[in-house]
C-alpha cells in the first residue's frame, strides 16, 4: 500500500500510532504524505490495516513510529478495535468539512478506543482537509473544546497542502510520549498550529 522508505529495521524505541475515525476523513493521505508520498486525490478505502514506519530522534535517541492506518467502515469495527491493541498513540481523525465525521468519533470512536486502551495512550485530534474551509461544517472552536474535555492535543492540518504540519504533529504527540513514561504523567497543554496558513488563505479569498 505504502512506499516506505524506512523498509529495513532501525535501532529505537517502537512505538505503535494508530488513526482511527470514520471514512473518507483522510486517514489514509495523511499517513501516506508523512512518509514522503504524494497527495492523491483520490485513493481506495482501508480495508483492514496497514502500517508505515517514521523515525523521530529526541535528544540523541531514536523513536520508530509504526503508523497504523484502520478501516472506518462500520462492517470492520470489531477488527479495527482488535489493531488498536497495545497502541501507545491514538489519533482521532475527522474531516472539517463532514459534520458527520465528527459526530463519529463523539458517539463511537472515541468511547470505543477507550473501552479498549484505557487512559494509558497519549490522545491526539486532528481535522484534516483544512484546505477545504470554505465548506466547513466543524468549528475549529468546537473540536478545541471536544479535545480540552478529553484530555487531547488537537491540530487542523491537510494532507494535500500540509504534511508537515501533520508530521510536526506527530513530533509533538511523541514528546508528550516521552514526558508521560519519564514523569508518569501527561501534559495538559493543547498544541495548536501557529503557522497559519489557512488564515492567510482566507484573507486572500475574500478580499
Amino acid at each position: 500500500m505504502y512506499n516506505n522508505d524506512e523498509e529495513e529495521k532501525e535501532d529505537g524505541e517502537d512505538i505503535k500510532v494508530i488513526l482511527v475515525g470514520e471514512p473518507g476523513t483522510g486517514k489514509t493521505s495523511l499517513i501516506s504524505v508523512s512518509v514522503g508520498e504524494e497527495f492523491k486525490e483520490i485513493t481506495n478505502s482501508t480495508l483492514l490495516s496497514n502500517f508505515v514506519s517514521k523515525k523521530f530522534n529526541k535528544n540523541g535517541k531514536n523513536y520508530i513510529l509504526n503508523i497504523w492506518d484502520t478501516a472506518g467502515q462500520e462492517k470492520y469495527h470489531a477488527v479495527t478495535k482488535i489493531f488498536t491493541k497495545n497502541a501507545q498513540i491514538v489519533i482521532f481523525v475527522y474531516a472539517i468539512n463532514s459534520k458527520k465525521t465528527m459526530e463519529g468519533l463523539q458517539t463511537y470512536w472515541f468511547k470505543s478506543i477507550k473501552d479498549v486502551l484505557g487512559e494509558e495512550p497519549i490522545f491526539g485530534l486532528v481535522g484534516n482537509k483544512y484546505d477545504l474551509f470554505m465548506f466547513e461544517e466543524v468549528k475549529e472552536e468546537e473540536a478545541k473544546e471536544y479535545a480540552q474535555q478529553n484530555d487531547m492535543q488537537f491540530e487542523l492540518t491537510s494532507a494535500k497542502e500540509d504534511a508537515e504540519g501533520f508530521i510536526k504533529f506527530l513530533s509533538q504527540l511523541l514528546d508528550e510520549y516521552i514526558e508521560k513514561k519519564e514523569l508518569g504523567t501527561k501534559r495538559q497543554t493543547i498544541f495548536i498550529n501557529k503557522d497559519d496558513n489557512r488564515d492567510k488563505k482566507k484573507r486572500k479569498c475574500c478580499k
